[in-house]
């Protein structure tokens, strides 16, 4: 394949399936080299104050600006366990208990969260998908449903799966969904938590989903294909434009021509 055009990908996901927020791609920093470089050529920004992870997200795909969140700037204990920064402890099975049966059910709702490996993450930077440096490790669509349905079933098609299996977690929406799709290199389909849609502004009802970074030319490019050959992005109804036509399937009453075209029919 090509080099990724992220900026042309980014045009083409947000013209085509009609999205109203920026594709957010997720960088995850391991290495001290990579993330100095990161801090030279990326023009980027910090949060003033300790945010949520979701709330980071904001800039990046309502304000089309590069966040860096690090550990001290990381001010949600649900992504600080998730993101290897905090163990398991009393405190963050107790904010589970609201969730949950008892305490050994939200100890083991906890423990089941997909983890980055503890101690070894360095920061996360979010950013438009057009500002990605570099193939992002997950990148995070925040969209509705048929929008996800179109990005799923492209994702399946070019990666050749049959059956898309998400994964959510309790209380840890955006940053436990994303880092499932980056350990696991599968997509994900996952609600908003409590605190992704209050803090996180979500209240349009927003659904989220998550392709890994690596498999977005492939994705796009089938898009792309479906305008080039059919005329349009819908799946659900070849050749119109995305969503297509959101009617009743093969209803008979609702069908539209050109003035002068309904004598001839």
């Amino acid at each position: 394949m090509s080099t990724p055009d992220f900026a042309l990908m980014q045009e083409t996901l947000m013209r085509e399936l009609r999205l109203m927020h920026y594709p957010v791609a997720i960088k995850y920093f391991f290495d001290e080299a990579e993330l100095a470089a990161f801090r030279k050529d990326q023009p980027h920004y910090a949060p003033v104050k300790p945010l949520t992870f979701c709330q980071a997200e904001i800039g990046a795909r309502m304000e089309g600006i590069t966040v860096l969140m690090e550990r001290e700037k990381m001010g949600c204990t649900n992504a600080q366990f998730v993101f290897g920064w905090k163990g398991l402890d009393e405190g963050e099975v107790k904010s589970h208990m609201k969730y949950c049966a008892d305490a050994d059910h939200a100890k083991r709702v906890v423990e089941a969260k997909p983890r980055l490996p503890e101690g070894k993450l360095l920061a996360v930077a979010v950013s438009p998908l057009a500002q990605a440096v570099g193939t992002p490790d997950v990148v995070h669509f925040y969209c509705d449903n048929m929008q996800a349905y179109h990005i799923l079933g492209d994702w399946m098609a070019t990666q050749d799966q049959v059956r898309l299996r998400p994964s959510m977690s309790v209380n840890s929406a955006a940053c436990g969904g994303n880092v499932f799709a980056f350990n696991e290199k599968q997509a994900n389909l996952f609600l908003a938590c409590s605190g992704s849609y209050n803090s996180g502004k979500t209240e349009r009802g927003e659904i989220n989903v998550s392709i890994p970074g690596g498999h977005m030319q492939a994705l796009v490019a089938r898009l792309q294909k479906r305008i080039d050959d059919k005329g349009g992005a819908a799946i659900t109804r070849l050749g119109e434009p995305f969503p297509g036509a959101d009617i009743c399937k093969n209803c008979p009453l609702i069908v539209f021509k050109k003035e002068g075209e309904a004598a001839k029919a």
